[in-house]
């Protein structure tokens, strides 16, 4: 699925006006496709109940007076809630003339207008930015305390469609109907938290009206396109050869974490290379990987170990660095000679991630794959900006970071960024149950398994962490959003992966 800013999709609109509909028609299509989605989802609910359908005074406003006569002609006590004037915009007068002809009632804003079953958001479109003035302010409040069910259309108002920004009370939905495509308000913090269930809904404009480079959710199809099947004559070395140089002794289960999960997503050998006082830790929970336990220093890795890990990087077919390896000058140079010596692609994270942020030109030297899986604390250490910075700009950040250094970015957190610098992708699988330790560790594990595997490097990372959510609904519908653990997921990531 797409997903552009505001200005993308006017762009495509006007492309539309241009060669194919009038802005009229195009806006009854729009109000028709939402009033459909609408009696599909509530159906005999709305019969003789109060739809108040709120309505601003731009082009937003038409979409919703075309759905309050048809859900008034559906049975619905629907009416018209002018939130500012009348119309005068040409085509939303058009339709607010035809509602008020077939019967449905007009009032003005007052308080006892969020006295209803059903609010209908046409407040604002996607033209919405910064803070709301007088009197949309107060209405977004009475709209948010209401008890009414609030279906937003397109966007919720006082959500920003391009940046995913929100102000004051911006209204919160439980079932927003974006038209045509995906907008930033959808999938970035903090308005995706605002939109309830999305569904989009095709109003029918062609597709030579679209441009190319926009961002995209990504999907299942995808990912069974992306993940090959397994070959009849497979055997343990045709399916990768792993190796993880993760944990220590204070975080063993980091090593346990990412080792299970590569096993669980197909990896045909993984090799455990972690500090001596960890193993008997590790090896308590973990039987199928091989171990290579070597020196260490105060639990962690030494630099007594790099010719050992050197051997180690000769076998392998992709590298996960940094999971649980603690904070040490030792561990430092360890990262450095990986990432300069490697000549298979290395999957980054956690402290990996921590220790390049003092020498970070080192990625422009690096002559592998590198795929780097941070948290919004850590990118904010990458680029030198605050974590807030890093929240309002999600996409931006990542992708002009992927662009300068020439890697994958997995930027985590509620709709995974992941970008190579020229496309874009958003995740829309899992759920808040996954903001815990260790799920990171379970991310890259399954994408350095795909990576071993023989994946393109920025596959493996879209792949990954779409399926690495698919794993978190499964445990949250079997045990709950606030108790699974980590190792709930990977449970079920075995069976999940006989999708693909």
């Amino acid at each position: 699925m797409l997903i552009l800013t505001a200005d993308e999709i006017r762009a495509v609109e006007t492309n539309c006006f241009k060669y194919y509909s009038t802005e009229a028609e195009l806006m009854l299509k729009a109000g028709t496709a939402c009033a459909d989605s609408i009696t599909e989802k509530y159906g005999d609910k709305l019969i003789n109940r109060t739809v108040s359908v709120f309505c601003g005074n731009g082009k937003n406003a038409g979409d919703g007076f075309v759905i309050a006569r048809l859900l008034y002609a559906y049975g619905a006590n629907a009416k018209i809630v002018l939130c500012d004037k009348a119309p005068e915009i040409a085509e939303p007068l058009k339709y607010y003339n035809e509602a008020v002809l077939s019967g449905v009632p007009v009032e003005c804003f007052g308080e006892s207008s969020a006295n209803a079953d059903f609010i209908v958001d046409c407040i604002f479109g996607i033209g919405f930015h910064g803070e709301a003035r007088s009197p949309f302010d107060k209405i977004f409040e009475f709209v948010n305390k209401s008890v009414a069910t609030v279906i937003s259309v397109d966007t919720p108002s006082g959500t920003n469609a391009t940046d995913g920004s929100a102000c004051k009370n911006a209204v919160k939905a439980v079932f927003t109907i974006a038209i045509s495509t995906l907008k930033y308000c959808h999938v970035l913090p903090p308005s995706n938290a605002l939109c309830g269930e999305t569904k989009i809904v095709n109003i029918g404009i062609p597709e030579d009206c679209y441009s190319f480079g926009y961002a995209q959710t990504i999907t299942q199809n995808e990912v069974k396109n992306i993940v090959p099947p397994l070959d009849f004559n497979a055997n343990k070395g045709s399916n990768g050869h792993l190796l993880c140089l993760c944990g220590s002794y204070k975080m063993p289960g980091a090593a346990v974490i990412c080792c299970k999960s590569a096993i669980r997503s197909g990896a045909g050998l993984v090799k455990l290379t972690i500090p001596q006082s960890a193993y008997p830790i590790v090896a308590s929970h973990l039987v199928q990987p091989i171990f290579n336990p070597v020196e260490e220093s105060n639990g962690m890795y030494s630099e007594k170990a790099l010719e050992e890990i050197s051997n180690d990087m000769q076998w392998a077919s992709a590298i996960v660095l940094g999971c649980g390896m603690g904070v040490s000058d030792d561990t430092r140079k360890i990262t450095e000679f990986v990432l300069k010596n490697s000549k298979v692609p290395v999957i980054l994270d956690a402290d990996g991630i921590n220790y390049i942020t003092s020498s970070i030109d080192i990625l422009k030297d690096v002559k592998v794959p590198v795929v780097l899986t941070p948290h919004p604390g850590e990118m904010s250490r990458l680029v030198s900006k605050s974590v807030g910075e890093v929240q309002s700009d999600r996409i931006g950040i990542a992708k002009n970071f992927a662009r300068e250094y020439g890697v994958t970015i997995v930027l985590k957190g509620a709709n995974t960024v992941v970008t190579d610098g020229e496309t874009v992708f958003v995740n829309m699988s899992g759920n808040p149950a996954m903001a815990m330790g260790g799920t990171g560790d379970m991310l890259s594990g399954i994408i350095g398994s795909f990576v071993a595997q023989g994946i393109n490097p920025y596959d493996a990372a879209k792949a990954g962490v779409f399926i690495h959510g698919c794993a978190g609904d499964e445990a949250a519908k079997a045990v709950s959003q606030r108790g699974i653990t980590v190792f709930d997921m990977i449970d079920r990531l075995g069976a999940l992966m006989s999708e693909y």
